[in-house]
């Protein structure tokens, strides 16, 4: 681990504080008329998501932690684990479906994100922020029902259920956000 001054901690460095991994949210340098200037970082718990605010000496030092992410293929769904290859060692990772959140929804075989790791362990992934699926499963339009921003569930390849426009229907292609699983357009 490298110290670095908690005047180059800007928003997005990865520290290590008191053995616990937090990403930096926001950074402000206050020099008051009389006295020290102080740092005032706000920081986000990575494991936890808990928001941590601390206030330092501009001289103070932090640990940086080593953080590395690896470009890894999508392999199969065990349990609740889904199972990653680094694509220059070949070495296999499982992932917990916690850690991937909203984006286990969207795991296609195959597929290629980037992982996070901090000492070999992953604490994130991150994946295109739009994906377009195959409709496999909807309810057909009823005439008439054509009143302004009227959705409905339509099933996804992966089994995920998203509200749709009436227009759509089984076989087309749709673009869908993978933040919040939300319906953005038709893909071509």
């Amino acid at each position: 681990m490298a110290s670095i001054s908690v005047t180059e901690c800007r928003g997005g460095r990865k520290l290590l504080i008191d053995g616990d991994l937090y990403v930096v949210l926001k950074y402000e340098h206050h020099k008051p008329g009389k006295g020290r200037t102080v740092v005032r970082l706000k920081m986000r718990n990575i494991k936890t998501g808990n928001v941590l605010e601390r206030t330092f000496s501009h001289s103070d030092s932090v640990e940086e932690a080593d953080i590395t992410t690896a470009k890894m293929q999508y392999l199969y769904a065990q349990e609740n684990k889904h199972i990653f290859m680094d694509l220059e060692s070949y070495e296999q990772i499982e992932i917990d479906d916690e850690l991937l959140g909203m984006q286990v929804n969207f795991m296609q075989p195959e597929m290629e994100v980037m992982v996070t790791l901090f000492e070999g362990t992953p604490i994130g992934v991150e994946m295109p922020q739009k994906m377009d699926f195959e409709v496999t499963d909807t309810m057909d339009a009823v005439r008439g029902n054509t009143a302004t921003n009227v959705t409905k569930d339509a099933t996804i390849e992966t089994g995920f259920v998203v509200q749709v426009p009436l227009f759509v229907k089984v076989g087309d292609r749709i673009r869908i956000r993978t933040e919040d699983g939300t319906y953005v357009e038709r893909a071509n």
